[in-house]
């Protein structure tokens, strides 16, 4: 018996090896590496493409080959919500490792049209290879193993050349909380032998999916918006080097092959990238592409459907700084082996491609580096050039009331390194005022113009009717910000840094009440502070000036009036909470010694009410939207510090909604509620509950008659009897609402407009989901403007059905009522000027 053990030992070993080397012949046929370099398999204990490979052990080789390498070094930029480092592995010649910084210094003269242009015949490529941004398109991260092991191991002619002239830097997984999230579904759903079939359950995961990151979001759209420490690390790092060429590698569906760019033209390009990196550059990079995958027969296709006219794409971001940016897309096996219309796709042949695609960006870059050195030199003159010639010289931004939104949108631009100025000086335009001191300038003639455009302009002519994302994405509009456009420029000191608030508070003393302007974006934040210390908080529901210890004060509908009266704390107390919450907030609290207004409601008023602390409920799970909830999570958690109870519609029969007082609901298909737990919702919600839901929600909520609005049917334009087949994407996409922004008409009157100082306000929309305004005439309280489209894309006959419907409407069930967002409010962690309509639902829900 132990004989044969023996014997059966030495044969499972001899497989291996013959299966360890067949794989090494696969990726790397004819290939000589470096001995003093571990292989992946001599390192991990299996071949790549036999698991999925956790970040920590990836992480952990990369560290081995800094250790053994000269040429190779690891770098930490930061770190995930889950506390993963966000590392760079950073490649090329010794010599150019230890010379990194002065390489960069000298690289990033480019940048700056003032500065005498470099010599780039000597200047060695800067390339940017970024794998696995969704984390379950996991054969990007996988071909970074390989990738840095040929870069450094191989002996190869071209090899060799590209550490020479080049400087590569690889990103293994923007997004490891995701890619850890499917490496672990899929390792422990792998069968042995693999199974094929795409209904097994390792090719389909529960939800959350390995695509999102920590909060469930996309982080291949937070290139701009920058809401996430993963691209708020990878952005300050990118303007450290600007890099020549980014590779960013995706999977798509099983049944295609492989996408490389050019993409579709003009529909799915940025309008501010020119014409030279679509029409020139990418061309003579496709070639390369092309080669590479003739060489092992894979087949490919280009010039279609793929969009990089979003910003915030990892692919579309370098194309607005100068370098190239590229999208890869591989037909994806979702596990280790899946059945496709070719035959089964296994996750090696993904890698194999993800690996040949990435060799060639490298080698490309080198070989067309001093073209790409001096297209980058050219991208910020022509920028400043255009500039000059544009009839609008500047921008100037500014709200008089919310200092803490102008910090966030000032914080926005300098990191995607905007220049910016301080207004010197009183400006009215365009019925705005922009007082010195609370509004800043940002001049077009700078090296960033193309940006500033993506910030401010609003487009709404476009070459195409059909989008795969978003049509327009104004940040000043996301921001709810007053901005406005000047053929002039006049400006201050610039600014360079977020300058220090200092908020002042008031000294200890004998007060009547505390008060607090809910204008403030952060005030939500406070309040929940003082909830928490047990600390008793009433609102005024109307205007009022009152004489504060600092003079006299306008407060609007919405401010926070803390009465000293009725506290179980003492003054002292009382007093310390405030001021730590003020402190931390960075929320201003004012000082009263009278009840008695200077103008419109006294302290004592009806009008003034205790606001509830609010128990706040949300039903996540299948069938629900994971970016939806994860918006409201990440807002709750990182604007306001409150926790909400995130509960799977799968254990909703143990829920007792009576310890909640509001019920969130993202979009989705409920279906899976039971009869009796949607009786106990109706019940909850006529004894008084708050339901906050978001677009497919309220569908559901109106198919279950818990309320009784009604959807927008208008006459249309009749189809036409016949369409020609291969026009039918074009025709049905125009249909579609790809992410647009519109003019909305709020009621600062009500509740949810509580801290708006304007009745206009843009909103974002990005579905065909139309509800009348209610039959009840006050409870409408964001509805469409005459002639409400500011930017995006929407065909004429949606266009009218918008004019006629609501934005947010709010449904009152018994003692309870249901509050409507058609159009998110949260959207992407962008929209700061409409989460204020969101945490009023939360805090003044019950007043409706």
């Amino acid at each position: 018996m132990h004989m044969k053990k023996y014997l059966l030992t030495l044969l499972s070993v001899a497989c291996f090896c013959i299966s360890s080397q067949a794989q090494i012949d696969y990726y790397f046929p004819g290939e000589e590496f470096d001995s003093a370099i571990p292989s992946p398999q001599s390192y991990l204990g299996y071949e790549i493409g036999e698991w999925h490979t956790r970040y920590d052990r990836l992480v952990a080789y990369f560290e081995k080959l800094a250790e053994v390498s000269p040429m190779a070094e690891l770098k930490t930029i930061g770190y995930t919500n889950q506390l993963r480092p966000l590392v760079v592995l950073v490649i090329s010649k010794s010599d150019n490792i230890q010379n990194l910084e002065n390489i960069r210094q000298n690289h990033i003269k480019l940048v700056d049209p003032n500065q005498n242009m470099p010599d780039v015949s000597g200047m060695p490529a800067i390339i940017n290879l970024a794998y696995s941004v969704h984390g379950n398109e996991p054969s990007g991260g996988e071909a970074s193993i390989l990738t840095a092991y040929w870069l450094l191991a191989s002996k190869s002619e071209l090899a060799g050349e590209i550490r020479n002239n080049a400087v590569v830097m690889i990103d293994p997984a923007i997004n490891p909380d995701g890619r850890d999230r499917h490496t672990n579904w899929a390792n422990m759903h792998k069968g042995f032998p693999p199974v094929a079939d795409p209904l097994d359950r390792e090719h389909n995961e529960i939800w959350p999916s390995g695509r999102v990151n920590h909060y469930w979001f996309d982080l291949n759209r937070d290139w701009l918006p920058l809401a996430h420490v993963e691209l708020q690390k990878k952005i300050e790092w990118y303007h450290s080097w600007y890099p020549n060429v980014v590779g960013d590698f995706h999977e798509m569906g099983t049944n295609s092959t492989y996408f490389f760019e050019p993409t579709k033209a003009f529909s799915s390009e940025n309008p501010v990238v020119p014409r030279k990196n679509y029409e020139e550059i990418n061309s003579k990079f496709a070639g390369y592409f092309a080669k590479a995958l003739d060489e092992i027969g894979s087949l490919y296709w280009t010039k279609e459907v793929f969009d990089n006219s979003y910003p915030g794409y990892g692919s579309t971001y370098p194309d607005i700084q100068g370098g190239l940016g590229l999208v890869f897309e591989q037909g994806s096996s979702r596990g280790h082996i899946q059945a496709s219309q070719r035959g089964d796709i296994t996750f090696e042949f993904t890698i194999k491609n993800q690996l040949k695609t990435s060799i060639a960006t490298m080698e490309a870059g080198v070989r067309e580096r001093e073209y790409m050195h001096r297209y980058l030199r050219e991208f910020f003159q022509t920028a400043v050039s255009e500039a000059n010639s544009s009839r609008t010289k500047s921008y100037v931004f500014g709200d008089l009331y919310d200092e803490s939104r102008n910090r966030l949108f000032l914080k926005l631009l300098l990191d995607h390194k905007i220049k910016v100025y301080e207004n010197t000086r009183d400006i009215s335009l365009e019925g705005q005022q922009f007082q010195k001191g609370k509004s800043w300038v940002v001049p077009t003639e700078q090296p960033q113009y193309r940006m500033v455009r993506s910030m401010f302009e609003k487009v709404t002519e476009f070459a195409d009717s059909v989008f795969y994302d978003a049509s327009s994405w104004t940040m000043a509009l996301a921001y709810g910000i007053p901005y406005a456009a000047q053929g002039t420029v006049t400006m201050g000191e610039q600014i360079t840094a977020l300058p220090d608030r200092v908020v002042e508070f008031p000294q200890d003393g004998k007060y009547v009440a505390y008060l607090v302007d809910w204008s403030d974006y952060f005030a939500p934040k406070l309040l929940h502070q003082l909830q928490e210390a047990g600390i008793h908080v009433e609102t005024s529901a109307k205007e009022f000036t009152s004489n504060t210890i600092t003079g006299e004060k306008e407060f609007p509908a919405g401010t926070l009036v803390i009465p000293t009266a009725f506290q179980k704390l003492d003054d002292s107390k009382l007093h310390e909470i405030l001021k730590s919450a003020s402190e931390k907030s960075g929320v201003p609290v004012f000082a009263t010694t009278t009840g008695f207004a200077v103008k419109g409601i006294d302290l004592g008023s009806n009008n003034v009410s205790a606001i509830q602390v609010p128990k706040v409920i949300m039903l996540i799970g299948q069938g629900t939207s994971q970016y939806e909830a994860g918006e409201i999570w990440h807002l709750m958690d990182t604007k306001v510090g409150m926790p909400i109870s995130k509960v799977d519609i799968s254990l909703f029969g143990r829920v007792n909604l009576y310890d909640y007082n509001t019920l969130i609901l993202p979009s989705g298909n409920f279906s899976a509620l039971s009869i009796s737990q949607i009786a106990h919702i109706k019940d909850w919600l006529n004894r008084g509950g708050t339901i906050i839901s978001l677009r497919m929600a309220s569908q559901w909520l109106q198919s279950q008659e818990i309320v009784k609005e009604e959807d927008l049917q208008l006459e249309t334009v009749k189809d036409p009897d016949f369409v020609s087949f291969g026009n039918r994407r074009d025709f049905e996409g125009a249909k579609a609402i790809g992410g647009s922004i519109y003019k909305g008409k709020l009621d600062i009157t009500h509740p949810l407009g509580f801290g708006y100082r304007s009745g206009e306000i843009p909103v974002y929309r990005n579905s065909t989901i139309f509800f009348k305004p209610s039959k009840d005439k006050y409870q409408t309280p964001v509805r469409y403007a005459e002639n409400p489209l500011m930017g995006g894309y929407i065909s004429p006959s949606n266009l009218e059905k918008i004019k006629q419907s609501a934005s947010v409407l709010v449904s009152p069930v018994g003692n309870g009522r249901v509050i409507h967002f058609i159009d998110n409010p949260n959207f992407r962690g962008t929209w700061f000027g409409t989460n204020k309509l969101f945490f009023n639902a939360i805090f003044f829900g019950n007043k409706i």
